[in-house]
């Protein structure tokens, strides 16, 4: 779902958030990415091989990492908590539907939004608003957590050395995509 807006269930249209928003500074890029199908999974400990299986992904049992496979990535969020993120058009809560194994699986896709934020000067762009240390030995490849950015609780997760992707509430967007775009011209001047 690519479209610069989708269609509800009730036939609206609806204006995707920060359509057509971009932000750039020295060293770093800034921009919102597709539409993503989203899950809040929660599940007890016996319940995770079941559950992977049937997502096509192994879900990370240790504190800030990930795994992905085909477009599909599994955040840990907590001991028995993950985000689950498809970008490959699949539907990660169906899946879920075929685990036998008891859990909680929960979509969030129209709640959230993504924004991407790249370049040399990406992590120190974050750290303007984020307290966590983003060195490469701290918080590697792959790490997630979920955070805060300013006033707002996000999850982030590095997807390259120079990369990183922001999960945020619809409702905070704007907020923190304004907030990164400040940090981002504070950095080039």
């Amino acid at each position: 779902m690519a479209k610069a807006a989708s269609q509800s269930s009730t036939g609206v249209d609806r204006r995707l958030a920060l359509q057509g928003r971009e932000a750039t500074g020295e060293g770093v890029k800034i921009a919102p990415l597709p539409p993503a199908e989203r899950v809040s999974l929660r599940a007890p400990a016996e319940s995770v091989a079941s559950l992977s299986r049937a997502l096509g992904v192994t879900l990370p049992q240790k504190p800030k990492t990930s795994a992905s496979k085909g477009g599909r990535m599994a955040l840990w969020l907590g001991p028995d908590e993950w985000l689950v993120i498809d970008e490959s058009g699949r539907d990660p809560l169906a899946d879920c539907a075929k685990a036998k194994q008891l859990h909680s699986a929960v979509g969030i896709s129209h709640r959230n939004v993504a924004i991407a934020v790249e370049g040399p000067a990406a992590a120190a762009c974050i750290n303007a608003g984020c307290p966590q240390d983003l060195s490469l030995v701290a918080f590697p490849v792959g790490a997630c957590s979920r955070t805060v950015f300013g006033k707002a609780e996000i999850v982030l997760y590095r997807t390259a050395e120079d990369a990183f992707r922001i999960e945020c509430w619809r409702s905070f967007s704007d907020y923190i995509f304004t907030y990164l775009s400040e940090a981002a011209r504070d950095a080039a001047a």
